[in-house]
């Protein structure tokens, strides 16, 4: 690597939480027992996501005990991926960190990803070695999608690679002038490009709670990414459409022969119903395709903001009073 080794600077650890109140304060401990005696300048923005639990009020304590903690509270629950995006928004470190507030992120790799950092890499991503506590067939499901998602979608992402990694300042300025509203964030990382590495880590059991991501969620959110990065599904049902086209012309000449030769046979009600209703399925299937793009396109034309923010402490009012939403305002 030629690049010169950067200094070391500020460092932004962003942190999205939704209802982790049992995990805030050893999050917290275990992030500041790792940079502390690293001799790093460093700040946690910590961003609440809509929580109906205690999450708020660990946070408002945590901030106050310690200045480096700096929390946001998003006035509903906008999802994770927006959550991260707000927490971009406001990192102020020449470094930024994404992390899991539920401890199965390790904090004590951040500082392998520093070191990555100071050789010249602008992106350090961590990467699984192996998911343990996902059943087989959640392994199984997204070890598909991530082949399907590498195969028909022009940008590459990393085996194993979640949303945990480390942001040199440039990259985080480019991720920030993407506003689209359905967001995927993990599309968004490999998207942008910049030089990267990748550090190996064992995913950790969760401190304490469950996650929120059932299968249906991860559906919605594989989908999301597919639709976000790729015009493929529309592709697939012009072939469709040719390939049906096809069959009924072969149908419809077979048929006119068939007549020539032998006579007019006795139409089957059972062959036109099954025949009406695969072509009408094929239909409402291209329907539902056209459907998804179309409603992305609904949401972006609002051109709503991303996120609203509210009050958490007294540090964050001035922010806390407007919508964030910085197309024209990158970075402050």
């Amino acid at each position: 690597m030629s690049s010169a080794p950067k200094p070391t600077q500020r460092i932004s650890v962003v942190a999205p939480m939704f209802n982790e109140a049992a995990n805030v304060a050893a999050f917290l401990d275990r992030v500041v027992a790792v940079l502390g005696p690293a001799g790093v300048d460093f700040e946690i923005v910590c961003v609440d996501d809509g929580s109906v639990d205690g999450t708020v009020a660990a946070l408002r304590a945590a901030a106050h005990a310690d200045p480096r903690v700096r929390p946001f509270r998003l006035s509903r629950n906008f999802g994770k991926e927006v959550a991260i995006t707000a927490g971009l928004d406001h990192a102020k470190g020449d470094a930024v960190v994404v992390i899991d507030s539920d401890l199965q992120h390790d904090p004590a790799l951040m500082l392998a990803m520093l070191a990555k950092w100071r050789e010249g890499f602008d992106v350090v991503y961590a990467q699984r070695r192996a998911r343990a506590d996902q059943a087989p067939i959640r392994r199984a499901l997204s070890s598909a999608f991530y082949r399907m998602f590498n195969h028909i979608v022009d940008v590459r992402i990393p085996p194993g690679a979640g949303d945990y990694r480390l942001l040199d300042r440039k990259v985080v300025d480019a991720l920030c002038q993407m506003r689209e509203r359905n967001r995927f964030m993990k599309g968004l990382f490999a998207y942008v490009g910049y030089r990267s590495a990748a550090v190996e880590y064992d995913v950790q059991d969760r401190a304490a709670g469950v996650s929120s991501w059932g299968l249906w969620r991860l559906w919605n959110f594989a989908l999301d990414g597919i639709t976000s990065f790729s015009t493929v599904p529309l592709r697939i049902w012009v072939y469709v459409g040719m390939l049906v086209a096809g069959c009924s012309f072969v149908a419809a000449l077979y048929l006119v022969i068939s007549t020539i030769l032998y006579g007019r046979d006795v139409p089957g009600y059972a062959s036109i119903v099954v025949l009406v209703l695969f072509l009408g399925g094929i239909q409402l299937l291209t329907l539902g395709v056209l459907g998804e793009y179309i409603g992305r396109i609904f949401l972006e034309v609002k051109a709503r903001p991303l996120y609203l923010l509210d009050t958490l402490d007294e540090r964050s009012d001035r922010l806390a009073q407007r919508t964030v939403d910085p197309v024209d305002d990158v970075r402050r």
